[in-house]
Order: C-alpha cells, then sequence, then structure tokens
C-alpha cells in the first residue's frame, strides 16, 4: 500500500536561472505556496491538492506537478514549478 503524501510545497521559478541548477528552496521561489490533499482525484489522474491559491495535481510518486491553476489561471510562459517537503 502506497502512502500518499498529504500535503507539499510548491515553488514557481524562473525556468532558466543563472547556473542552470533547479531548486527546492523557498527562498529561491517568484511565489510558493502549501497545498494539502483535497481527497479528489484531478483530470491527469493523479491525486488533487490545493491552497494558497494554487490547485494541483501531483503524482506523489515521482513528485511531478502534472496540472497546475495559479489564482484560477495556467502558469504563465518563463515559470516552471517545483515540488518539495511543506
Amino acid at each position: 500500500m502506497t502512502i500518499v503524501p498529504q500535503r507539499f510545497e510548491i515553488l514557481l521559478v524562473p525556468e532558466f536561472s543563472g547556473n542552470g541548477e533547479s531548486t527546492t528552496d523557498a527562498r529561491d521561489a517568484l511565489r510558493s505556496a502549501v497545498v494539502e490533499a483535497t481527497g479528489d482525484t484531478g483530470a491527469s489522474g493523479f491525486p488533487r491538492y490545493a491552497g494558497d491559491g494554487m490547485v494541483a495535481d501531483i503524482d506523489p510518486a515521482t513528485r511531478t506537478v502534472e496540472a497546475l491553476l495559479v489564482d484560477g489561471s495556467e502558469l504563465d510562459y518563463g515559470l516552471s514549478v517545483r515540488v518539495a517537503d511543506a
């Protein structure tokens, strides 16, 4: 039985950072949100998480964000999303 995490932190970062490395540090994010499991499954088939203006379908096994809305809109070009432990 797989345990699905109940909470993640989503970090919105510039798609290309100066050093080319990805970050999971909230200090480097343009915006962050702690999202909690809603108990629903999103259109992607993965668990849905929501909080602080963000709604995301996250694959808990790979920590991949399969779908994301920020304040009701899709992610702007030039931004990337990272998942960190909340």
